[in-house]
């Protein structure tokens, strides 16, 4: 009983967003709940949502915005859905594959 205690407690651990790299984790959570509107690796051939690589390292407060409250009828609100540390996640995904 006793391992088994403690290999419950090693669950949350293998979260994507407790990895080592942030990105990484991002791009696990992007994949989970984004890729399906913004497209596969950030890449939208579809033009149907906005590209994600176009935003600059100073549109930070407007991405968690977007992402919490969503964008008009567009883009729902994740609020609720995905917590700080998963929008961080996913912020640092987007930063890593941005264009330069």
């Amino acid at each position: 009983m006793r391992y088994l205690i403690f290999f419950l407690a090693l669950i949350p651990l293998a979260h994507p967003c407790f990895a080592e790299d942030p990105a990484a984790a991002g791009a696990q959570i992007y994949a989970e709940n984004c890729s399906t509107c913004h497209g596969d690796d950030l890449i939208n051939n579809a033009h149907i949502a906005f590209d994600l690589r176009r935003l600059k390292a100073d549109e930070h407060e407007r991405f968690v915005n977007s992402v919490l409250h969503g964008k008009n009828n567009k883009m729902p609100a994740w609020e609720g859905v995905l917590d700080r540390t998963q929008i961080e996640a996913l912020w640092a995904y987007i930063r890593a594959n941005a264009y330069k």
